[in-house]
């Protein structure tokens, strides 16, 4: 009992160090690309420079306020990323563009969203009331872009986007957020009736074919928006989500060999039906041969070049050549990035994701109840999977998609969903890190009764 009962330290004054420096990172990168354009310190960059310490030091007020157990390094983290991502998109702005200040604006949408979130919704638990809702709004979300009136047609051979006025939004990105409420609410109710004994081949416990309809709708759900929607990366992203978070719910390798034989099975057809996969994998495996790379290859070839070109140590930010490759600042900004500050630069990128992710699941690990733990697993393990995807996918590790890398690159509706994942992994492990709550959800309003909810259960455990 008295170890239940011991509660951490707080901790915001280290996170309030770690974000000064992560503050010192974006904007000194900001800094040295007004450098090379001969407007260091001109009014932009201190306006721009202003907004996003207000915010990032805003952010930190709040936890201090309503998560104050939260993790400390998850926040500074993410505000080092979105800066360095904010200067690199601002240094590759042609004369006249508004790219930069697009992607400010919508930091500060989303940073304020997420502070939202925090202020709102005082236990994650309240979210799995909403199990069945969040799938209604999966389903909805990804069948917006097929909407007339509202979708915003095919760009760039996908559709993906709705046109919200003068702007685009992609709704499959706060899609992936719902499934993950509704795989935790669903798998934390459900985990009993899916691990009933099935039959045994080998050392492997297969379940029964009739306990596999979640899955076997996961897969249909991520082939419709491989075929309506055009979008592989999407449909990568959303049936290894499923498939991570049920073999964390139940600790069976054998729904991770089934997922993974349904995904190559449908890789395959998909590979022989549509000829937009097909090209896809053709520009991976034949990318350096001249027709392929004319009609295909040519984005992945110029970042490969380009990271060539900036060595272990990098050109310096501002003189590379990063707009050369197409998409320079969203799809390939990896590679821009790469370029200018080196092979060194990116494993400092990848260790700073590497970090979050851990950060994510160490607060599924600490978190008392079923569904949080399911609901940071499957966030902290979207947040990783798209990073794979799109850095593999960059480095010619496998087929290019058209993921965005998580809080680097263009894109409003990515940042929005990504900074509401923080916000919600940090009201997890708020309540992982802190001392037991008192106060349990009634049952018959959607409390976890299948995990530790209650001072009580906790007890009876440890």
């Amino acid at each position: 009992m008295s170890q239940l009962s011991t509660t951490l330290k707080p901790r915001r004054n280290v996170e309030l160090a770690l974000l000064v420096l992560a503050l010192a990172v974006g904007i000194g990168a900001n800094m040295m690309v007004g450098v090379d354009k001969e407007k260091a310190f001109d009014s932009d960059f201190w306006f721009q420079s202003s907004l996003l310490a207000v915010a990032a030091l805003a952010f930190h007020g709040v936890l201090r306020f309503r998560a104050k157990y939260a993790d400390p390094v998850m926040l500074p983290l993410v505000v080092a990323l979105n800066g360095l991502g904010l200067a690199m998109i601002h240094r590759l702005d042609p004369p006249g563009a508004d790219t930069g200040n697009n992607q400010l604006r919508w930091t500060l949408i989303a940073m304020a969203v997420a502070i939202a979130v925090i202020w709102f919704l005082k236990d994650h638990r309240i979210l799995r009331r909403f199990t069945f809702i969040s799938l209604a709004a999966s389903a909805l979300l990804l069948v917006l872009p097929l909407v007339p009136g509202i979708s915003a047609g095919e760009i760039l051979g996908a559709r993906v986007w709705i046109r919200l006025g003068p702007m685009t939004f992609q709704p499959g990105e706060v899609a992936k957020i719902t499934l993950a409420i509704f795989f935790a609410g669903y798998l934390s109710s459900n985990r009993d009736l899916i691990l009933l004994a099935g039959r045994k081949i080998g050392p492997l416990q297969f379940p029964r074919f009739k306990d596999m309809g979640p899955m076997i709708a996961a897969w249909l759900v991520s082939i419709g928006v491989l075929i309506f929607q055009r979008d592989l990366g999407s449909s990568v992203l959303f049936f290894g989500l499923f498939i991570v978070m049920i073999y964390v719910a139940t600790s069976r390798i054998s729904w991770v060999v089934i997922g993974l034989a349904l995904i190559l099975g449908g890789g395959f057809v998909a590979s022989r039906v549509f000829s937009h996969v097909e090209q896809r994998i053709n520009g991976w495996i034949n990318a350096f041969t001249p027709e392929v790379y004319e009609n295909g290859s040519r984005q992945v070839i110029q970042g490969l070049f380009g990271m060539a070109n900036g060595g272990l140590v990098g050109t310096g930010l501002g003189q590379g050549r990063p707009d050369l490759v197409p998409f320079a600042n969203s799809d390939m900004i990896i590679a821009s990035l790469g370029e200018e500050l080196g092979l060194i630069g990116i494993f400092a990128i990848v260790l700073m994701y590497l970090l979050l992710v851990t950060r994510g699941f160490r607060a599924a690990l600490g978190t008392r109840d079923a569904f949080g733990k399911l609901l940071a697993c499957g966030l902290s393990f979207a947040v990783a999977l798209q990073c794979f995807v799109v850095i593999g996918g960059v480095t010619r590790l496998i087929p290019l998609t058209g993921l965005t890398t998580p809080f680097l690159a263009a894109g409003g509706s990515s940042l929005l969903a990504n900074w509401i994942i923080v916000g919600l992994l940090l009201l997890i492990s708020h309540t992982a890190r802190g001392p037991v709550d008192t106060t349990p959800l009634p049952p018959s309003k959607g409390a976890d009764t299948t995990g530790i909810d209650t001072p009580t259960e906790a007890v009876k455990q440890a």
